[in-house]
């Protein structure tokens, strides 16, 4: 299997994705969007992982790169591949797929649960997601389901939290892959963030973010390995 990452901040990275990826045998290629923005070539994907970040996928002029971004999962999707989207990467696909991503009715920051939607004997096709899941999330803006999607999962705070478009693409705004590690980058990475957000219904500070048991990350870290052999499967 050949993987492409494209991470576009350091702070956050695959996270769990990096153990599966290598219990796979997988040959791993990255785009780091704030250094090299150069894409690969898409016959050399099999596999599509999109990484969160700070940044709005609506900041195309600023980072011109956005464009190329999109329009190259775009033609992945099209080709094919296998294609999961975290966070950004979730609203990276649902942008290259035509739908509109806007600012939340309110930011949804730290450990809150996913709930899944029935998936019927006739939906086939579709993945099974635990009825319920604790999700890490850092998010302050959503999208429209794009055309054709099928929405498998939200939260509270956030309709859209997990979508799945053809057999092979699954867009995630929360955040599965994320380990204890990763979870401290994040708030390391984005504190100034974290304080001006504080008071939001769907905000918690810092120290209870971190102090969220490492068994919860064993748990969804599950459902993200479940999410890569389903999207990879023959």
């Amino acid at each position: 299997m050949n993987a492409h990452i494209f991470q576009h901040v350091p702070f956050e990275g695959p996270g769990c994705i990096t153990d599966w990826l290598q219990a796979q045998g997988a040959r791993t290629r990255y785009t780091h969007f704030l250094a090299d923005p150069t894409l690969p070539a898409l016959a050399d994907v099999d596999l599509l992982i999109v990484l969160g970040g700070p940044m709005s996928v609506n900041d195309e002029t600023a980072l011109p790169w956005l464009t190329e971004e999109k329009r190259f999962i775009a033609d992945a999707i099209a080709a094919g591949k296998a294609v999961v989207g975290i966070c950004l990467g979730a609203q990276l696909i649902a942008g290259a797929l035509g739908s509109r991503i806007y600012p939340g009715l309110q930011k949804e920051i730290g450990w809150f649960d996913i709930v899944a939607r029935p998936v019927m004997d006739q939906e086939q096709h579709l993945l099974r997601l635990p009825e319920t899941t604790r999700g890490f999330h850092w998010h302050g803006e959503t999208f429209a389901m794009p055309e054709g999607a099928t929405r498998l999962a939200g939260s509270i705070g956030c309709a859209n939290q997990v979508f799945q478009f053809g057999k092979r693409v699954i867009g995630l705004q929360c955040h599965l892959e994320t380990t204890p590690d990763s979870a401290r980058a994040i708030v390391e990475g984005c504190a100034e963030e974290l304080e001006h957000a504080q008071g939001g219904r769907f905000v918690q500070d810092a120290a209870s973010i971190l102090s969220e048991p490492a068994e919860t990350c064993a748990q969804m870290n599950a459902v993200m390995n479940t999410i890569l052999t389903f999207v990879t499967r023959p």
